[in-house]
């Protein structure tokens, strides 16, 4: 049975940089336009640490695809976005460079006594206008990035040390982490428009399980994530509907994310009218 969010908050430390992230976040806002439409998006997975001098951890993949190109057409369409994220999974904008190709796309010239790194011409198209996008972005103070389990072992079970193999193969129990949805939809901000997203490798069950979170937590829509990028089913308490990439979408480089959040934008703005 799932912990309630009172117990959770009740038997866990504050993490270290929770008020440093707590004043950046306060002070981001400060600077908002009461007029302007504030998104918040969490993204990337999630580890469970196995011991309080962490060695070993139990991982729930996620490269963070989704939040990170959702964040960048929130921007596109004017919103400010707030960006909670895994360390080291993916962002708005760096998205598009990850690892090595980055680097390819560099190159290292000598003029004289001056030495520069430039962008090479065969990539200055590709480079240019995500760099124009993100510097927009930053000048106008639009974008604010914060990094910080579905599951968790509870702090007074967990050994403090690393476990040792000699000991013998370890028993671990799990317990789930309570949905912050109940209280983000009817305490925190009872006034937002919250949208979940939800994967399940069963799609017998996708439609049945997204009503049943929709009933019990009261927040406006869950995106069914049904294939890996090609094809999503927007739940709604009375009504559903799918978004899909064509083959000639796919083809020319469109990301399902921008339809998501189309239908996400339309939706909010119904609501707040």
């Amino acid at each position: 049975m799932s912990s309630r969010w009172e117990e959770f908050y009740a038997t866990h430390s504050t993490p270290d940089n929770f008020e440093e992230n707590k004043r950046q976040i306060d002070d981001f806002c400060q600077h908002v336009n009461s007029e302007q439409k504030i998104v918040l998006i969490t993204s990337g997975g999630t580890t469970v640490p196995l011991e309080h001098n962490t060695v070993r951890f139990v991982d729930n993949f996620s490269a963070g695809t989704r939040g990170s190109a959702s964040a960048e057409w929130f921007l596109e369409n004017g919103y400010i976005v707030i960006f909670i994220y895994r360390l080291k999974s993916l962002e708005p904008f760096v998205r598009h460079f990850m690892g090595q190709k980055f680097l390819d796309m560099l190159e290292i010239r000598k003029q004289s006594n001056v030495t520069s790194v430039q962008v090479k011409n065969e990539n200055l198209n590709t480079v240019l206008p995500i760099l124009e996008k993100y510097k927009a972005v930053k000048e106008a103070n639009q974008l604010l990035s914060r990094s910080q389990h579905y599951f968790y072992i509870p702090s007074n079970e967990m050994p403090t040390h690393k476990m040792q193999s000699a000991e013998g193969p370890p028993t671990i129990s799990l317990r789930l982490v309570p949905k912050m949805l109940e209280p983000l939809v009817n305490i925190w901000v009872p006034n937002a428009y919250v949208v979940s997203f939800k994967l399940e490798t069963d799609e017998s069950i996708l439609v049945s399980k997204a009503r049943g979170a929709l009933s019990k937590y009261k927040h406006k829509m869950v995106a069914l994530k049904m294939t890996r990028k090609t094809k999503v089913m927007l739940v709604f308490p009375n009504t559903s509907s799918e978004i899909s990439l064509s083959c000639e979408e796919i083809e020319n480089g469109i990301e399902i994310e921008s339809k998501i959040v189309s239908q996400v934008i339309e939706n909010h703005n119904l609501f707040i009218s």
